[in-house]
């Protein structure tokens, strides 16, 4: 059998079309509506997202997180504060994600600045987070070189018994962040890689909508 050159890798995008009228004029209405969709899709972890930062100088990182809120102010994840995505949003808060809902042929970019949510907020989803979760925020000081996978079980072992029959406190060091939008890109694969992309861009507290070339 031929393994297939990955040049030649290629799709053909007929399911659906976006035009300026289909698309409700609020984007965080119009991504609640897309990402319901996708839900009702049974596309598997519609809520993962790439998350690309960046450096003070520029030096962009990005990885897979999972969204975990979002509201008319932005889109909510949780994280450690020192990790390497969290250092870079301490010295550079910016951000964007993307969403990829392929079974739709859909995908989602948002750029924005980031802040941290509440204390308030960040207690109440740690606590309605799985036992073993909430142990794994402590285990873990995330992006740091281990000698082993045996340091990560000893620790959990320990911490297990710590807090036998008790609550678990959140980690000072873990907490959530809100990546609050300026630019919202909807994406919809098309024939013959003319695509529908349309963009909401906020100028002075409005969105404006404007079409791509794909």
């Amino acid at each position: 059998m031929t393994t297939p050159s990955i040049a030649d890798l290629r799709l053909t995008y007929t399911r659906a079309q976006l035009t300026e009228a289909d698309v409700d004029p609020d984007p965080m209405r119009q991504f609640q509506l897309w990402f319901e969709q996708a839900l009702a899709a049974e596309i598997l972890e519609p809520n993962a997202m790439t998350l690309a930062t960046a450096t003070k100088d520029g030096t962009p990182s990005a990885r897979i997180v999972l969204l975990k809120g979002v509201s008319d102010r932005g889109f909510v994840f949780f994280t450690n504060y020192e990790s390497h995505k969290g250092q870079e949003l301490a010295e550079n808060p910016q951000a964007a994600l993307v969403f990829l809902w392929k079974a739709l042929e859909r995908q989602v970019r948002i750029e924005g600045t980031v802040e941290k949510v509440s204390d308030a907020e960040t207690v109440a989803y740690f606590h309605s987070r799985p036992r073993e979760s909430q142990l794994g925020a402590w285990v873990s000081n995330q992006s740091q070189v281990i000698a082993n996978r045996e340091v990560l079980e000893q620790r959990l072992a320990e911490l297990s018994q710590q807090y036998q029959d008790q609550e678990i406190p959140r980690p000072p060091h873990w907490g959530g962040y809100c990546v609050i939008p300026h630019t919202i890109e909807f994406w919809q694969g098309r024939p013959s890689r003319l695509h529908d992309r349309l963009r909401y861009r906020l100028d002075n507290y409005h969105w404006i909508i404007e079409r791509l070339a794909p």
